[in-house]
């Protein structure tokens, strides 16, 4: 396995909620999405979209409701928005396989797990919930080929979010988790709101690399 595959890993498995829906074209290969409900151990479900090839699946027949597995990576790109740049997230499929019933995987962790290796490209946001919970905002930068980075938004948690709020931009990381999504409102004008989700990964493990460990 390549240095990229090893620093962005992506297991998902749940329903399919949603028909493939065009994305883009590479070199003739046509890239599709759909959204996939993964299952948390407490019964709420994160809504996170996919990206596959249509050398992977029949992009043509209803998928809705069906389940899968998918291994690949996390990945990013910036969606302009007038004068505004909108981060799109998606978990890109390397490989696709609809389960059988007998065959499906449990509930998360093992349903929903990421690895990322980075670095930091923005100063750690320390905060606390009403109820006093701490929690700590990491963007991570994972390189990939050709030049190009993926920026992955994650969320540390009690002591972790202590010992992130630390850290400094530039210190490479190892990350472990699940990929969430949660809604929020997004004002537009003075007085309206719409209604967006988020994607991001909820950290368990956070390490931090020294580059002699390379």
């Amino acid at each position: 396995m390549s240095r990229e595959q090893e620093n962005n890993k992506v297991t998902l498995s749940g329903e399919i909620a949603s028909n493939f829906e065009f994305s883009h074209e590479v070199y003739g290969e046509g890239f599709y999405t759909a959204m996939l409900a993964s299952e948390r151990l407490s019964g709420e479900k994160d809504i996170i979209p996919i990206t596959v090839s249509e050398r992977l699946v029949d992009v043509k027949v209803e998928w809705i409701g069906r389940f899968v597995r998918v291994n690949g990576q996390f990945r990013s790109y910036n969606k302009h928005e007038g004068e505004r740049k909108h981060l799109i997230l998606s978990v890109f499929a390397g490989e696709f396989e609809e389960m059988e019933f007998e065959n499906r995987i449990p509930s998360a962790p093992d349903g929903n797990r990421i690895s990322l290796g980075g670095y930091i490209c923005k100063p750690p946001t320390y905060r606390k919930t009403p109820l006093g919970r701490e929690i700590t905002d990491i963007l991570l930068a994972i390189n990939r080929k050709y030049g190009k980075s993926d920026y992955i938004p994650c969320i540390a948690w009690g002591r972790n979010a202590r010992f992130a709020s630390g850290l400094e931009v530039g210190t490479k990381l190892r990350i472990e988790g699940r990929i969430q999504s949660r809604e929020y409102q997004k004002r537009i004008s003075d007085d309206k709101y719409e209604t967006r989700t988020a994607y991001e990964v909820s950290i368990s493990k956070l390490t931090v690399v020294e580059e002699t460990e390379e």
